[in-house]
């Protein structure tokens, strides 16, 4: 299809891109129809390297020199081209980090899928906020967690605010969102997981304990922002780790804690 110009926002074929800024329309939709924003020229690389394939570019023109090789190896995918008042117009904020993409879902995961092969995987209990799940990913990516499991009221990884907090990391590791919570912990443990829950709690074990106590295939379940895990997922993990605090402080953000638990409780080989 190659360059499509637009006149003004009202072309019906950018319909993936409209009102991006309405979280809870965007949560049905992008689902129910196939597809994720990718936001930025490295989130959108990142996306193509990852396999992923694109239904569409949306771009001003000032970026397209920048992208040009990957609309090239897309001849058959439109990419809509107009100036930056119609983009704004179109998807409710301004393209200040280069261009999006409607990219199509790629096939879920299964379970067996993601735990093969894998020593290392993070549990997360409906994790609501886009910004931390985003954060997460990224050290999940960095710190050698092998895959992400996630609950059915878990945000959704492919969001296009999660993406760009993760700088992509979401489309490195692989994660699949269980349907049975908290039943389907039980299948770590059937495929030899340790169950680990960050938690505070009586019994709770300093988290470097748990990472140098030489555990094959280590799982670590951490709980939604405020709340944490619930009673239901305390009941099926194995231990609770906690990280010792300092100055009086109580706990760290979700994401946070995650990077170091990730960090201390490494596979660092038998």
């Amino acid at each position: 299809m190659g360059l499509i110009r637009l006149e003004g926002p009202g072309d019906p074929r950018t319909s993936d891109y409209r009102n991006l800024t309405d979280t809870q329309l965007r949560r049905r939709l992008e689902p129910a129809n196939g597809l994720y924003i990718a936001e930025s020229s490295k989130v959108l690389r990142r996306a193509i390297d990852a396999g992923h394939s694109p239904r569409s570019f949306f771009l001003a023109e000032k970026w397209l020199p920048g992208l040009s090789d990957i609309i090239d190896r897309f001849p058959e995918v439109p990419a809509f081209i107009g100036d930056e008042a119609t983009l704004e117009q179109i998807t409710g904020f301004h393209l200040h980090r280069g261009a999006l993409a409607a990219m199509n879902r790629p096939a879920p995961k299964t379970l067996d899928e993601v735990l093969a092969g894998a020593r290392r995987v993070a549990v997360l209990e409906d994790m609501v906020d886009h910004t931390n799940l985003g954060a997460l990913f990224r050290s999940a990516a960095a710190l050698g967690i092998d895959a992400v499991l996630i609950s059915p009221r878990c945000a959704d990884p492919l969001y296009r605010r999660a993406i760009r907090v993760s700088m992509g990391s979401v489309f490195q590791v692989p994660w699949v969102r269980l349907t049975d919570w908290p039943g389907q912990l039980s299948a770590l443990r059937e495929a030899g997981f340790t169950i680990g829950a960050l938690a505070l709690g009586p019994d709770s074990v300093p988290v470097q304990d748990v990472g140098t106590a030489g555990h094959e295939r280590l799982a670590l379940v951490l709980g939604t922002e405020g709340e944490g895990l619930s009673a239901g997922a305390l009941a099926e993990t194995d231990l609770s780790l906690q990280i010792p605090m300092h100055a009086g402080v109580d706990s760290l953000n979700v994401a946070a804690a995650a990077a170091v638990a990730f960090w201390e409780c490494r596979y660092r080989g038998l």
